[in-house]
Order: structure tokens, then C-alpha cells, then sequence
């Protein structure tokens, strides 16, 4: 039995695909076990991010041992995303000859409605992956149609190379960071379905929204929890978050001053005994790049602390996530930011705590889980 999988490109990566010949490729490192999984004969539907085209479909021939630098050309750093495979191409499109996403609109389970567009319901956030029945075959029906009767769609060529990447050097070696533009002042997210109540609330509601329920998980779990001492008396649906149990009322006190002001207003922490293990910063305006500053601020206060961290943020912001995690401020750390600090969509996050609230599964997760669900962004971030 076939099995499709996503495989997700950049108009930049998808270029370098095809010029290297279309026979290799390649993950992430942390997908490895999930590219472990796919079998000979299964295939890989191509989506192109930020034109939001499908643009092909590939076979696969089994796990591939090539070290060729198709999609960077340093020969100093890591090899590229090294967890390949051998495919041969079953349908090469351009992107301006693509399947738009808007053709899927409510013939896939991740686009049922408009009310998943931006978002689709999380499924686009990383590859490999795989399609549910019958979404597979159907795009593949989509394509093959494509392949068959071209037609010619215009696309934004900025937005084939949607993170502009520069190469710097570090030490011996070589960092990719990105220097994104401007997007001027800090512009109000409308909330969209699921996060609008029926009085229109703005995002301030949105951010305490998420505020509490992330504290409401976390206490659910047997964590401390802590929210920013500014948002204490904020309240959601009849409840002050400062008053939500095991909220804590002062932080450990093994820190310096710096460090304790810094902690003490990141948005939402949780907490085992006397240790953090989890921070969340909660983003609900256009500007991501304050939540992150804390966050790196933290880390360069206490290099040696190890917790987990997660920016939160509307399902459309992901590229801005992406863009503001690899300025060189956060990348050339020690620690890269991006390679510690996870991005969790709003649609996602809900999605989940639902879930577990609904079957009352909090009391049997580890803080950790949060790592399977977020969003780590890498420069070259192509198939």
C-alpha cells in the first residue's frame, strides 16, 4: 500500500532540487526515525512555502547515502539536511505552473474552510509527514491533472526566496543568519475563528487567553506555575490568573538580580520545585522580535540554564518567527537561539490542550511533549 508523504521546499531549495538532478532528499536530522519510516515505492508530494504552490510528487527508492552539497554550498559546515532519501520525480512543476492551495479548499482535511487558511491546521509546519486518507491520492490526482493541462499563475518572486540568508564567519567556521526588514509599528492581530468571542475581544483578550490556559495545563500537570507579574489581576472567563492553583508568588532565588527581573516578566513559566523548565512568550501583535529578546536575554544572564523555551504566535507568523530567530543576535550565540527556542502556532497549541483537557490527560504528561509539537527553524529551511 502507497503512502504519501509531505516534503516541503522553499522556491530556493526546490531550484537547488532540480538543478542537483531530482534524485536526492533530504531532512532534517532530528526527522530521521520519521524518514526511517518511509518505504520504498511510497510518495512525497512537494509543497513550495510562501507561493503556497504543490509542485510535485516524487518516488521514493529507499534511504540514500549521498553526501553532495545540493543545498549549501559550505563545505566546512554540517552536510545539509542529511536525513535522505533516493526518489525519482513523478510530476516537475514550476511554481507558476503549480496547484495553488486555494484549489484545496474543502476537499482536504487540512483545508476544510477559510477558517483553516494560514493555519491548516498545523500540518504544513514541518516534514516529513504524512496525509490522511483520502488527501493523498487526491493531490496526486491534482497534480497529475497539472502536469497534464499547465496553466500559467503568476507568483511574487520575493516570495520565492522568503528568508534572505547571509553566510558569516564564526570562529573557524560559518554562520547563516537572516536581517529581516522592517515591518514598522507593531500592528493588532485580528482573532481569528476560535479566538474571538462574541463581543469582538482585540488580541490583549487573545494573549490571556492563551496565558491561561497554558497556566491551566501546567497546573493540571502538578507543575508551579508563574505569570508575568504585570498580567496577575488580567482575567479570562471569570478567573484572575494570578488566583489559578499551584500559581507560585515568589521565584527561586538562586539568580542575581539581573536575571530575576528578567524571568520574572517572560509571559507564562513553569516549574518543578525549585527549577524552571518551561517558558513561553505569547505574541499577538506583527512583532515577534521582544519576546525573543527576552528569551536570549535570559540565556546570556545564564548560559548553563537548561529549559525549554517556546514563542507562541498566530498561525500566519510563522515566517516572521523564522526571520527574527535567525537574526545574528540570536544565531551567532554560543547556543543558537533557534536551535533551543520553539515556535508553537495558536491553532496548534489550542488544538492540543483541548484534546488533553477533554480526556483528562494531564496528570500523566512531561513537560517535555511541548518539543513534539514545536516548530525549530534551521536558515536553509527547505525539504
Amino acid at each position: 500500500m502507497v503512502t504519501y508523504w509531505l516534503d516541503l521546499f522553499t522556491g530556493t531549495t526546490w531550484e537547488k532540487f532540480r538543478k542537483a538532478g531530482a534524485q536526492v532528499t533530504g531532512f532534517r536530522e532530528r526527522r530521521r526515525r520519521t524518514v526511517e519510516q518511509i518505504a520504498p515505492g511510497d510518495i512525497l508530494l512537494c509543497y513550495v512555502t510562501g507561493v503556497m504552490r504543490w509542485v510535485g510528487a516524487l518516488e521514493v527508492i529507499g534511504p540514500s547515502t549521498s553526501t553532495e552539497r545540493i543545498w549549501s554550498m559550505d563545505d566546512t559546515g554540517p552536510l545539509d539536511f542529511p536525513a535522505r532519501l533516493n526518489v525519482k520525480p513523478c510530476i516537475m512543476l514550476d511554481p507558476e505552473y503549480g496547484v495553488p492551495m486555494e484549489d484545496l479548499e474543502g476537499s482536504v482535511t487540512f483545508y476544510r474552510d477559510a477558517s483553516d487558511k494560514g493555519g491548516y491546521r498545523g500540518f504544513l509546519r514541518q516534514s516529513p509527514v504524512t496525509f490522511s486518507d483520502p488527501d493523498g491520492p487526491y493531490l496526486y490526482a491534482l497534480l497529475k491533472d497539472g502536469k497534464a493541462n499547465p496553466t500559467y499563475r503568476k507568483v511574487d518572486p520575493k516570495k520565492l526566496e522568503r528568508v534572505p540568508t547571509y553566510k558569516v564567519k564564526k570562529g573557524k567556521g560559518a554562520k547563516i543568519v537572516t536581517v529581516p526588514e522592517s515591518e514598522g509599528e507593531d500592528k493588532p492581530v485580528t482573532p481569528g475563528p476560535g479566538h474571538q468571542d462574541d463581543e469582538g475581544k482585540q488580541p490583549s483578550y487573545l494573549h490571556t487567553e492563551i496565558q491561561y490556559h497554558l497556566l491551566k495545563l501546567g497546573s493540571d500537570m502538578g507543575l508551579g506555575v508563574w505569570v508575568a507579574s504585570n498580567d496577575r489581576s488580567r482575567e479570562f472567563n471569570g478567573t484572575v490568573l494570578g488566583t489559578i492553583p499551584r500559581m507560585v508568588t515568589s521565584l527561586p532565588t538562586q539568580f542575581n538580580a539581573a536575571t530575576q527581573r528578567t524571568i520574572e516578566l517572560i509571559d507564562i513559566l513553569w516549574l518543578q520545585g525549585n527549577s524552571i523548565v518551561a517558558a513561553f512568550e505569547i505574541e499577538s501583535t506583527t512583532s515577534v522580535y521582544s519576546g525573543l529578546l527576552r528569551m536570549s536575554d535570559l540565556l546570556a544572564l545564564q548560559p548553563n540554564l537548561d529549559i525549554k523555551l517556546y514563542i507562541v504566535a498566530p498561525d500566519d507568523r510563522s515566517e516572521r518567527v523564522k526571520k527574527e530567530i535567525l537574526r545574528p543576535t540570536f544565531e551567532l550565540r554560543a547556543k543558537p537561539l533557534s536551535t533551543i527556542c520553539g515556535y508553537l502556532p495558536f491553532s496548534t497549541l489550542m488544538e492540543k490542550v483541548k484534546g488533553i483537557q477533554g480526556l483528562g490527560l494531564a496528570g500523566a504528561l512531561s513537560p517535555d511533549f511541548l518539543e513534539n509539537m514545536a516548530e525549530y527553524f534551521d536558515a536553509e529551511d527547505g525539504t
